[in-house]
């Protein structure tokens, strides 16, 4: 059996949410669900350029936890849990997949120059990307706060979004220093010293 990719259920501005419910495609809770998914797009085209094996694996389970995440966040508080207390979702984000980043980030920390002045966004291409995915993290995980002021959502997904826009700088500085790309660091003096 096939199925299409285009159902016509949303020609008119709606969507439906995991377990049925039936809501506006402007919504604050599929602008966040949305913006999720955009992140998971950027880091898929930092990984595009980028050959280290552990970054890319690193990389690989973090847009897994996209997904389990997203997952949730197009879930209504009130259709988590199945009639018989089940969750609907196969997975959730848990401490685990936050600890991992905070490992992760140290592990990289041991190898990066302490930070001393703020970096501009850029280098090269895969850091440039992964800078991007990090902007684009901190606007999920703002939409997501303001989507818990609605509904009560569980603490982990902010904590993991909160997390996971600090590793992809630190993943943004490593990968500059694999690919020996200078950082270029914020100077406010910098209109003075061209005079």
């Amino acid at each position: 059996m096939t199925f299409k990719i285009y159902t016509k259920t949303g020609d008119k501005g709606q969507t439906a949410l995991y377990g049925g419910t039936r809501v506006s495609k402007a919504c604050d809770r599929v602008e966040a669900y949305g913006t999720i998914d955009e992140l998971n797009s950027f880091i898929g085209l930092a990984k595009s350029h980028i050959e280290d094996p552990e970054a890319l694996k690193q990389l690989a389970e973090i847009q897994y936890d996209l997904f389990t995440l997203g997952a949730e966040a197009a879930t209504p508080t009130d259709k988590l849990y199945l009639a018989n207390g089940k969750s609907r979702l196969p997975q959730t984000i848990s401490e685990k997949e936050i600890t991992l980043l905070e490992e992760w980030m140290d592990k990289m920390d041991e190898s990066l120059k302490p930070l001393q002045f703020f970096i501009l966004p850029g280098g090269g291409k895969a850091a440039t990307f992964l800078h991007v995915a990090r902007t684009v993290c901190r606007r999920a995980e703002r939409q997501m706060v303001a989507l818990n002021t609605e509904e009560e959502l569980r603490p982990e997904l902010v904590k993991y979004l909160n997390r996971l826009s600090d590793y992809l700088f630190v993943m943004a500085r490593y990968i500059s220093k694999l690919h020996h790309e200078p950082e270029e660091y914020w100077n406010p003096n910098h209109r003075e010293s061209k005079l």
